[in-house]
């Protein structure tokens, strides 16, 4: 898991649209996709394990680049093994392909079985912390500290006023 303390040191930034402007990467692309994509946001999530959080979160770029797609349903209905393969390939997505590509893709089922395909269902129907994180604790990969992390993530970052926020992220922010 990245470390918490790092999101504190990234300002949140806002196009003039409201868009957020998202700077987990070194990459552009990535960057843009995590910012505007949901599912990528809840894969990096689960990625986020005994890596960099540079890495994790640049791996749904990586997986949309070797698949053409972030769809759940799709990478959920995949035969396994063809997809740890791409997992699996050089640059690996994970430092443990297999056992994270299992947890993608068993996360994946999970929001196109509970969520109707999309991650933004977890959180967009505006309720507490406490409820995103029970939501986001059944998904494959996600226990207590990247719940919390997510909660971060989507309040400081991308804007979302989610009550009691502050109340269960793992670090203290500045007002």
């Amino acid at each position: 898991m990245g470390n918490p303390e790092m999101y504190v040191d990234l300002a949140p930034e806002f196009t003039d649209a409201g868009t957020p402007v998202i700077k987990f990467t070194n990459d552009d692309d990535a960057n843009e996709l995590l910012a505007n994509d949901p599912n990528a946001l809840l894969i990096a999530i689960v990625l986020d394990q005994q890596i960099s959080t540079t890495k994790a979160f640049s791996g749904p770029r990586d997986l949309k680049q070797r698949l053409g797609h972030l769809d759940p349903a799709q990478i959920a209905e995949m035969d396994e093994e063809e997809f740890l393969t791409i997992f699996r390939e050089k640059p690996a997505i994970h430092r443990f392909p297999a056992s994270m590509g299992k947890r993608v893709q068993a996360a994946c089922a999970m929001v196109r079985d509970e969520f109707e395909n999309n991650a933004e269902n977890i959180w967009d129907d505006q309720p507490d912390a406490k409820t995103i994180m029970k939501r986001l604790g059944g998904v494959p990969g996600v226990g207590p500290a990247k719940q919390k992390i997510a909660i971060l993530l989507l309040a400081r970052y991308y804007g979302m006023d989610i009550p009691g926020w502050r109340d269960v992220i793992p670090v203290e922010l500045p007002d």
